[in-house]
């Protein structure tokens, strides 16, 4: 690390700290030539690969741009939003991945988006799941309908088995 004021090519670390998100580190360091302290952050770098080649950082701003698209007129805050996007990039650090596909962030996103708005889930999913026809549009209303009917099923025996 160069130090900002003198230039000198060599720092040392007086001081570690973990952000409170746990996402950083910030340092506070000293030059040995000039003396003077200055601190760094670091973070783990996450890339996507683009369907063109290109390679670019990873943005939550660019996740919530996509899924807004899908969410239009539907009753979705900014808010939930953002929350989405701190969830997808919770997951995709997960992975472990340093580099990641940008089709695999759009099909991280989907479990995120289903729970917040069927019909943005499903706007969402045509376009990273490849629909092609009515067909597998059907075939995602029906998952969705067994799925609802399960979590109904499960709060009817909840509810039996409490007395309610």
């Amino acid at each position: 690390m160069h130090c900002p004021f003198c230039r000198h090519p060599d720092s040392r670390v007086i001081d570690s700290r973990t952000s409170d998100d746990g996402l950083s580190i910030r340092r506070r360091r000293q030059c040995p030539e000039c003396g003077r302290r200055f601190s760094t952050t670091e973070t783990a770098s996450l890339t996507v690969v683009k369907r063109s080649g290109v390679v670019e950082p990873f943005s939550r701003e660019k996740v919530v741009s996509g899924v807004r698209k899908a969410c239009q007129g539907r009753p979705v805050t900014e808010a939930d939003l953002a929350l989405l996007a701190q969830h997808v990039e919770d997951a995709v650090r997960a992975t472990g991945q340093a580099q990641l596909e940008a089709n695999d962030i759009g099909l991280a996103v989907l479990p995120h988006l289903r729970e917040l708005d069927e019909i943005a889930y499903l706007r969402f999913a045509s376009v990273y799941q490849a629909f092609e026809s009515l067909d597998d549009f059907d075939g995602a209303i029906a998952e969705l309908r067994a799925d609802a009917g399960k979590a109904g099923d499960e709060r009817i025996a909840s509810a039996e088995g409490t007395g309610d």
